[in-house]
């Protein structure tokens, strides 16, 4: 029984296997608006590669594109961004928002927040964003769900 247990207090101090991510995503929807036929396109391509607490690689770019203008919210590596881990994924917010919004040139108020969630639902990913920092006239990323298995992509309300 004492072997037992402490078979089990050397299990439990093993390190768990670090989680990792290697997702690319390239993903499109045309909605109609007002119901004068505009279409707003939303547009959104990236990519992510995570080990645990450590970012590899990291872009994304989230369009809303109108006949007449576009608008877009971008992060990548230049930015610093950082990662925890979560009991469904991660979460990556910026070392410095301020300096990561300046660069860009944004003239007007924001708000210097960033977090974008990824959360993991058995093949679906979920990408959560709420990072109006690195948007410029746009509010926040769009929310949107991929499949690992195929990358195809459901844009989230």
């Amino acid at each position: 029984m004492r072997a037992a247990a402490l078979i089990m207090l050397a299990l439990c101090a093993l390190p768990l296997p670090a989680q990792t991510l290697d997702v690319r995503l390239q993903c499109s929807q045309t909605l109609l608006e007002n119901g004068d036929g505009e279409r707003l396109i939303l547009a959104d391509q990236g990519r992510f590669v995570l080990d645990g607490t450590q970012i590899k690689e990291l872009n994304w770019e989230s369009s809303q594109l109108r006949r007449d203008h576009g608008h877009e919210c971008s992060i990548d590596l230049d930015d610093e961004p950082q990662a925890e881990v979560t009991e469904t994924g991660w979460r990556i917010s910026l070392r410095d928002a301020v300096t990561a919004r300046a660069k860009r040139g944004y003239d007007y108020d924001r708000g210097y927040r960033c977090s974008i969630r990824l959360e993991r639902d058995g093949a679906l990913l979920h990408i959560k964003p709420s990072c109006p920092a690195l948007c410029g006239a746009r509010k926040n990323f769009t929310a949107l769900t991929v499949k690992l298995d195929d990358g195809t992509c459901r844009y989230d309300e």
